[in-house]
C-alpha cells in the first residue's frame, strides 16, 4: 500500500487511497490519534459516514467525496437547524507544521469538483476557510472561498481582518461546475502580509480565478495559529434553493516554504496570575528572555497600552473593569497571548 502522507521538508500531503477507513486516513495525516472530521453522522446514522473515497476516472486516482443532505443533516450533530456542515480541519491537536503562525509563508494546494447541477445558498456555501484560533476575532474566518446563489451564481473570495468580512473578488460559478479544478493558495502570515490564490481547470490548465495582494493584514489580533478547513458548510436560510450534494476533493497539500523570523512562536508556556485580576498588578510566568514587549487590547480590539519591556509584572491600576487581551512579542513576532479579566 502506498503511504497516504509524506513529508518533504515541511510539506504534508493527504491523498485518498481507496474505499474504507476514510476518517482514519484523514486523521492519521491531519491530527494523528485525534479526530479532525466535523460531520453530521450521528444525526443521520442510517446513511453512515459522510466522507468516503472512490476511484475517479478523470483524475485517474482515488478522491474524497463529501456528502451533505438537505435533511436530516445539520451542523455536527448540534442543535443548530439554520446551517449544516461536513468538513475536515487542522486544529490544536494537529502537528505544528500544519498550524500557521505569524511570520510563516505557507502554500495550500488542493483540487475540488462541484457537480454539474450544484446549487448554492443565497447566504453562504463555504468550501474552504483559513481561520484563526485564539485572539479577538477567532469567530470570523480570515479567508473564505464560498459560493452564493445569484444571477448567475458566484464564487466569492471573502476576507476579514477583524470581525467584519468583505468580498475581495467574485466570478461566475458556471465554469467551475462539472469539472475538476486545481487550487494554489500562498499566504505570508503577518500584519504586513501577502496573499494569492490561483484556480485552474485541470483538463486544459485554463485559468478560472486569480487574486493577489502584496500588502494585506494576514494576522488577526492575538491569534495563536491559523488553520485550514475544507468541505461543505452551508446556510439553510432558504432550503428550497438547495438539494443533496456530493462535492469531491483530492490531493490536499500544506507546505511551509519559509519564515520571516527565526523566532519560533509557542516556544514557552505563559501564565498570568491572579486572573481575574483583583490587585494593582498581575504577575507573568514565562521563560527568561522569551518576550521583549507586551501589547494590551480591550475587548473592542483597541490597543490601550504598549510595554517595551520584559518585566514580569503588569500594572493594572489604569485598566477599567473588563476583558483584555495581553499579547507577548519577541522581535515583533507574537509568541503568546492571554485573556485577562480585570475586576
Amino acid at each position: 500500500m502506498l503511504l497516504a502522507s509524506q513529508t518533504i521538508f515541511a510539506q504534508v500531503e493527504l491523498n485518498a487511497n481507496g474505499p474504507g477507513d476514510t476518517y482514519e486516513l484523514i486523521n492519521s495525516v491531519l491530527a494523528p490519534g485525534y479526530d479532525v472530521t466535523e460531520t453530521p453522522d450521528c444525526i443521520h446514522t442510517s446513511f453512515g459516514r459522510h466522507i468516503d473515497e472512490f476511484f475517479d476516472t478523470n483524475l485517474n486516482t482515488n478522491v474524497f467525496r463529501f456528502y451533505i443532505h438537505l435533511t436530516p443533516d445539520n451542523d455536527r450533530c448540534t442543535t443548530a437547524t439554520d446551517r449544516q456542515r461536513n468538513e475536515i480541519k487542522v486544529y490544536d491537536k494537529s502537528p505544528s507544521n500544519l498550524k500557521a503562525v505569524e511570520g510563516e509563508i505557507v502554500v495550500y494546494k488542493w483540487k475540488f469538483k462541484l457537480p454539474t447541477g450544484f446549487q448554492s445558498s443565497s447566504s453562504f456555501t463555504h468550501i474552504h476557510q483559513l481561520k484563526s484560533v485564539g485572539g479577538l476575532y477567532e469567530a470570523t474566518p480570515m479567508y473564505t472561498l464560498t459560493t452564493r446563489k445569484g444571477t448567475p451564481d458566484q464564487l466569492e473570495l471573502r476576507y476579514a481582518q477583524t470581525s467584519s468580512q468583505s468580498t475581495l473578488k467574485k466570478t461566475d460559478l458556471t465554469p467551475f461546475k462539472g469539472t475538476w479544478v486545481d487550487v494554489t493558495e500562498t499566504i505570508t502570515y503577518g500584519t504586513n502580509g501577502s496573499y494569492s490564490i490561483l484556480i485552474k481547470r485541470v483538463s486544459d490548465n485554463t485559468e478560472l480565478f486569480n487574486y493577489s495582494s502584496s500588502n494585506i493584514v494576514n494576522w488577526q489580533t492575538g491569534a495563536d495559529f491559523v488553520r485550514p478547513k475544507w468541505g461543505i458548510y452551508r446556510s439553510l436560510n432558504t432550503p428550497s434553493d438547495l438539494r443533496d450534494e456530493e462535492v469531491l476533493f483530492a490531493n490536499f497539500s500544506i507546505e511551509e516554504i519559509g519564515s520571516l523570523s527565526a523566532i519560533s512562536p509557542k516556544q514557552t508556556s505563559f501564565k498570568i496570575y491572579p486572573n481575574p485580576a483583583d490587585t494593582s498588578k498581575v504577575t507573568i510566568q514565562a521563560s527568561p528572555n522569551s518576550f521583549d514587549s507586551i501589547y494590551i487590547y480591550n475587548n473592542l480590539g483597541k490597543l490601550v497600552n504598549t510595554l517595551i519591556s520584559n518585566n514580569t509584572t503588569i500594572d493594572t491600576t489604569n485598566l477599567k473593569s473588563g476583558i483584555y487581551l495581553i499579547v507577548f512579542k519577541k522581535n515583533g513576532i507574537n509568541v503568546s497571548s492571554k485573556k485577562l479579566v480585570v475586576l
